[in-house]
């Protein structure tokens, strides 16, 4: 059996992050490694990263001419993956089409449709592979389906074999993560142990929180040729035990590393000493959800921080030599005025990186059904549920005014000269024209989206 592994290539007017970061796909990688032995010499899969592949889908097709295809996405992909399976099963109309991914995870039903024949809804590596023991044994989609029903909840163990990175040994070149290039993935830990009410991460395995064992964690990392690791863990400083016995683990076993990872404000203000080790062990920076300067932002997110939580963050990861990529999101009560402000505090901290997100209530989560009375787009505009199109109305002014706004303050907290020079003297000349020029890129979107008015 002839298996092709997709990840699409995002929608032309979808505002992506892939102009200065491309992450290998590490739930493809895991179905590759966790095919059951005994049907290992029956099955021949490939992973096909449509991101950077160069040949266009149909010319793949036509040449692997593959049984079985199964896509990973967002919600953002939802549908130019109905479009690839549509195309899939017009040139191949016994091809069966499976999709998996966290958004299939949580809203599975968005990806109903007549060319899709498997929705992966939970535990998507045992699903993917019942489905390939049950297609060869020549069973009936219908029956399929009814087999996939009555798999287990959603599991609190992650129990499979490391990624098999090699099957993306092709795309490998082209995967990193802003300045972090080359970079490997690496999840430790699934879930977020916290209850921000518009995360949608809690909602992919129903708000539980379970970790692996460090041990294990660092026998997968001595495989792992990349020196730059991006730890991709909804929240990787969470438990001090965990850390503090990480920590231990890389320095006994002599692993040379560098690390990216997401983290709270709270937690780093509250452990500063641990955040030092992580530093003396290979932290290099760390993703924090800051959302807002203002108190009433931070109650209705359910963050459970405070403006001064965040400033004792930021000033703690300066003096550690950290970097901080901040995160807000930007409420569409926002005047201009409070544009004014929120540049004037981000550059007063001295921020390097931020990425402005206008609230997105995204579907599944439990701010959702709230704000459906004031959607501008359509629940089926899938590509435009980025979290960088303005979906709400903007209150205080216009769409094109609102994006005019967010471009603006992202170039005066980061196209300072003093951070310029900074970056350069850090990263080098190369890195940064490759920055510039992915940023760049996004900033255009932004302008088209300005002067058509949406």
């Amino acid at each position: 059996m002839k298996v092709l592994l997709v990840r699409p290539k995002p929608h032309k007017e979808t505002i992506g992050l892939q102009h200065v970061m491309i992450c290998e796909p590490l739930e493809l990688e895991y179905l590759v490694s966790n095919i059951p032995d005994r049907i290992q010499d029956k099955v021949e899969a490939k992973i096909i990263d449509l991101i950077v592949e160069k040949s266009p889908y149909k010319h793949i097709l036509l040449e692997e001419k593959p049984d079985f295809v199964v896509y990973t996405g967002y919600i953002t992909h939802v549908g130019i993956i109905k479009e690839l399976a549509k195309e899939s099963k017009e040139l191949f109309p016994d091809v069966k089409i499976g999709v998996g991914g966290v958004h299939a995870e949580v809203v599975g039903k968005d990806f109903n449709s007549e060319y899709i024949d498997f929705i992966y809804t939970r535990n998507g590596i045992d699903g993917f592979n019942l489905t390939l023991e049950e297609l060869l044994n020549y069973k009936e989609t219908k029956e399929i389906n009814y087999m996939l029903m009555s798999l287990e909840s959603k599991k609190t163990e992650f129990n499979y074999k490391y990624p098999q990175r090699e099957a993306v040994s092709k795309y490998r070149k082209h995967y990193y993560y802003m300045f972090h290039s080359p970079c490997a993935l690496i999840k430790t830990s699934y879930g977020c142990p916290y209850n921000c009410s518009f995360c949608f991460c809690k909602e992919i395995t129903d708000g539980k929180y379970f970790a692996r064992e460090i041990e294990d964690i660092i026998d997968e990392l001595e495989k792992i040729k990349e020196e730059e690791i991006y730890i991709v863990d909804d929240d990787f400083l969470y438990n001090v035990d965990r850390l503090q016995e990480f920590v231990y683990t890389v320095k006994r076993r002599n692993i040379k590393k560098k690390y990216l990872v997401y983290g709270r404000a709270d937690f780093i203000v509250k452990n500063k000493e641990i955040l030092k080790e992580l530093k003396e062990c290979g932290l290099q920076a760390v993703i924090v959800g800051i959302e807002s300067f203002k108190s009433k932002d931070l109650k209705a997110y359910n963050k459970g921080t405070t403006r001064e939580i965040n400033e004792e963050c930021i000033k703690i990861l300066k003096e550690l030599d950290i970097e901080l990529y901040a995160t807000l999101i930007v409420p569409l009560d926002f005047t201009v005025d409070d544009f004014r402000q929120l540049t004037k505090w981000l550059k007063g901290l001295d921020i390097r990186f931020v990425n402005l997100q206008p609230l997105t209530p995204i579907p599944g989560t439990e701010i959702f059904e709230r704000y459906l009375p004031e959607l501008l787009v359509k629940r089926e505009d899938y590509h435009l549920w980025d979290m960088a199109h303005v979906i709400l109305r903007p209150k205080f002014m216009s769409i094109r005014r609102f994006y005019l706004e967010l471009l603006i303050a992202y170039y005066r907290i980061i196209m300072r000269p003093k951070h310029m020079y900074g970056l350069i003297k850090k990263y080098g000349i190369k890195s940064n024209l490759k920055m510039l020029l992915g940023s760049s890129c996004v900033s255009f979107q932004y302008i088209y989206k300005i002067v058509r008015g949406y």
